[in-house]
């Protein structure tokens, strides 16, 4: 065993070793997830065999394969038939889970990061007004940004965000939704639009891609508890380095 896998199985068997009351499987997920964040596992890196795994931490294989199972469901691991279960490279965004960009790249082990186009304060346009229910004259703050992951351009944000619901436009830092949780205003319902593009010379350049190259658009408007919208975001996405899932369930 490699020191690499050393460290990072003494880091799983410390998460695991943890007073908690959640079910094992989930204390398991946990502890690979944070190996994963902290980069004790890479991007690529295979995890050693599940009966290996159950061995080494003493715990039932149907244990450790239920956690995997839950994993390769979010994406943040991918199985390789004959081959074994890695470290996804590819980001696959759960299109039914409602999280930030930075909390997808953590949960796969990535280093998220912004680099910011614009940040303005004004008044909705007639198409915001619409999308969130606010009446002309309204004030939101705008947030156009570049995303990336391990310094790889990941996707262009566009987002528009109900002033009311943000203390200042310098609350935003790395994560907007980090910022709208402290304020009490993190959207707890969205509804997503996904459409297939092909990236125009602008936001190729951005993305250091190739104009013409495929791309994916994805509009989000998001909700609080109250049924209010309090978010608008158009983002792009390289067609190259992201995939959309869904489960779908019968009746």
């Amino acid at each position: 065993m490699s020191s690499d896998s050393t460290t990072a199985l003494v880091h799983i068997r410390a998460h695991l070793s943890e007073t908690s009351n959640l079910p094992l499987y989930q204390r398991l997920q946990r502890a690979l997830r944070s190996a994963i964040e902290q980069h004790l596992l890479k991007p690529e890196d295979a995890l050693p065999a599940e009966r290996q795994l159950a061995a080494d931490l003493a715990i039932s294989r149907i244990t450790v394969r239920k956690a995997i199972d839950g994993l390769v469901g979010e994406g943040v691991l991918v199985r390789r038939p004959g081959s074994g279960n890695f470290i996804n490279t590819r980001i696959e965004k759960n299109f039914a889970k409602l999280t930030s960009f930075s909390e997808d790249m953590r949960a796969r082990g990535r280093t998220p990061r912004s680099v910011w186009l614009k940040r303005s304060e004004g008044t909705v346009t007639p198409d915001e007004a619409m999308r969130l229910r606010l009446s002309p004259g309204a004030a939101v703050y705008r947030f156009h940004r570049m995303r990336y992951a391990d310094d790889v351009p990941m996707c262009l944000e566009y987002a528009t965000i109900v002033a009311s619901c943000l203390p200042s436009l310098e609350a935003v830092d790395v994560s907007m939704y980090d910022a709208l949780e402290r304020a009490g205003n993190r959207p707890v319902r969205a509804l997503q639009r996904l459409s297939a593009l092909l990236l125009n010379a602008e936001q190729a350049a951005l993305l250091q891609a190739k104009e013409g190259d495929a791309g994916l658009a994805v509009e989000r408007l998001g909700f609080l508890r109250d049924g209010r919208a309090v978010e608008f975001c158009r983002s792009y996405f390289r067609g190259d380095m992201y995939d959309f899932v869904a489960e779908l369930n019968a009746g």
